[in-house]
C-alpha cells in the first residue's frame, strides 16, 4: 500500500510523535507531511522517509514560534499537497492535520489525540495564561480556527481516538463516533531493573504549559518544603522558576538517559493536569514508579487506585486542583508508600505496550478497509 501520514509537527519528540513512529513500523515506506519539521531538535527518526513540509515550516522564524502562530495553521495545511496517488491517508491529529486536501475515494483514517484543546473545551484555560491585552485578539482567532476545524470534520472516514476520554470529546464536539486504540509505550522501558519504593524527591515530568498545572505543584511544594524535581521546558518555565523556593529544582529539557536516573531516584510522579490521555504516567510506571494524579481525563484510564489493596494499585487520585486536595493525597501516599508493588505497577503498564497498539490499530484499520473494499 502507498500510505501518507500527516502529523501536525515534528519539533519535539512527545507522545504524538511516538505514535507516528509506531505507525511507520506498520507502514515503513510511508511518506510524511507536516506543518513544521525541525530535525535539529527532533532527531533522525524520519531520515528514511520523504518528509514534505508546509510553506510555514520553511521559515526559520515561524518554525521557532510554531505554537504562537495558530491563526496561520489553516494556511499551512492548505499549502501541503499530496505528492502521490495514495491507497491510504492517516492523519495524526490534535491540531489541523486532518484538514489536508484528500482526493475523492482515498480512505482517510484519523488517529486523534484530541480535538484542538484551545478551540474545544479549554479555550479559557489558554486565555488565562496570556497577557490580558492579547486575550481579545486570541479569542477572536480561536473562534476563527474553531469554525475552520468544524469544516474539516467530515474530511475523515474513520476516527481512532487515543482514549475513551477523547472518544467522548470527538462525539461531543464533532458529532462523530470513534474507535479507541491507546497510544504505545516503548517496549524497551520494560527491560531495565525495577526501582524500589522510596526516593529522594517527587517528580514532575512533561511540558510546562498552563493546562499542565505545574503552578499547582509549585504552590504546594513551596508550602510543604518537600523536594520536587520538575523535568521539562515550556512557556511557563521562567515564571514558575521565579516563584519556586529552593526545595524545587527545574532541570529544563533533558536527554532520556538523564531522565531515567531521576525517575529511579523519585518517590512518585505527580501529574496535576487534566490530560486527554497522558503517556508519561505509563512511562514512569514501566519503572515501577507510582503516580499521584488529578482524578480526571485520561489518567482515569491509566492509573489504578485500589483503595482496599495498595499492592494492586499504580497510584492515587486527588479530587480537586487545589493545594489542600493535593497535599491530602501526598500525605495519604506517604502513609502507603511502602505498600506499592513495583512489579505489579510495571505489569499494569505493559498492557499499553507498542505491540498492543500496533495490533489494535491494525485490527481497526483492517476491518474498516475490508468493509470499504467489499462495499466497492
Amino acid at each position: 500500500m502507498k500510505v501518507a501520514i500527516i502529523h501536525y509537527w515534528f519539533v519535539t519528540r512527545r507522545g504524538g510523535e511516538k505514535v507516528v513512529e509506531n505507525l511507520l513500523k506498520l507502514y515503513p515506506d510511508a511518506d510524511i507531511y507536516t506543518l513544521f519539521y525541525d530535525k535539529s531538535t527532533y532527531g533522525n527518526y524520519l531520515e528514511d522517509h520523504n518528509v514534505y513540509v508546509s510553506m510555514l515550516g520553511k521559515s526559520k522564524f515561524l518554525r521557532k514560534h510554531y505554537q504562537k502562530i495558530f491563526p496561520l495553521y489553516p494556511i499551512g495545511i492548505k499549502s501541503l499537497r499530496l505528492q502521490d496517488n495514495y491507497d491510504l491517508v492517516i492523519s495524526s491529529e490534535s491540531g489541523p492535520a486532518k484538514g489536508i486536501e484528500i482526493p475523492e475515494g482515498t480512505p482517510h483514517i484519523c488517529y486523534i489525540h484530541s480535538p484542538m484543546r484551545y478551540c474545544w473545551g479549554y479555550t479559557e484555560e489558554y486565555l488565562r495564561g496570556m497577557n490580558r491585552f492579547l486575550q481579545p485578539v486570541a479569542r477572536y482567532f480561536f473562534n476563527k480556527l474553531r469554525k475552520w476545524d468544524s469544516g474539516t470534520v467530515d474530511n475523515v472516514d474513520l476516527y481512532i481516538a487515543n482514549s475513551d476520554n477523547v472518544k467522548n470529546r470527538v462525539n461531543k464536539y464533532y458529532n462523530r463516533d470513534a474507535k479507541v486504540a491507546h497510544p504505545p509505550i516503548a517496549s524497551e522501558l520494560f527491560n531495565g531493573p525495577l526501582k524500589s519504593n522510596g526516593g529522594e524527591h517527587y517528580l514532575s515530568f512533561g511540558a510546562i504549559t498552563p493546562y499542565k498545572r505545574i503552578d499547582l505543584l509549585v504552590e504546594t511544594f513551596n508550602r510543604n518544603g518537600k523536594k520536587l524535581v520538575v523535568v521539562g521546558d515550556g512557556a511557563e518555565l521562567n515564571k514558575l522558576q521565579q516563584k519556586a523556593k529552593s526545595n524545587i529544582t527545574f532541570t529544563g529539557a533533558l536527554e532520556w538517559s538523564e531522565i531515567q536516573k531521576i525517575i529511579k531516584n523519585s518517590r512518585a510522579l505527580i501529574f496535576p493536569g487534566e490530560e486527554d490521555f497522558g503517556m508519561i504516567p505509563l512511562e514512569v510506571m514501566a519503572f515501577g514508579l507510582p503516580v499521584i494524579a488529578y482524578g480526571a481525563g485520561g489518567a482515569l484510564e491509566t492509573v489504578i487506585e485500589n483503595k482496599n489493596n495498595t499492592g494492586r494499585s499504580s497510584g492515587l487520585f486527588f479530587g480537586n486542583q487545589t493545594v489542600t486536595s493535593l497535599q491530602r493525597c501526598i500525605d495519604d501516599f506517604e502513609n502507603k508508600e511502602q505498600n506499592f508493588n513495583p512489579e505489579w505497577i510495571r505489569t499494569h503498564a505493559s498492557k499499553f505496550s507498542e505491540e498492543h497498539f500496533i495490533q489494535k490499530f491494525m485490527s481497526l484499520a483492517g476491518t474498516y478497509l475490508n468493509k470499504e473494499t467489499i462495499k466497492n
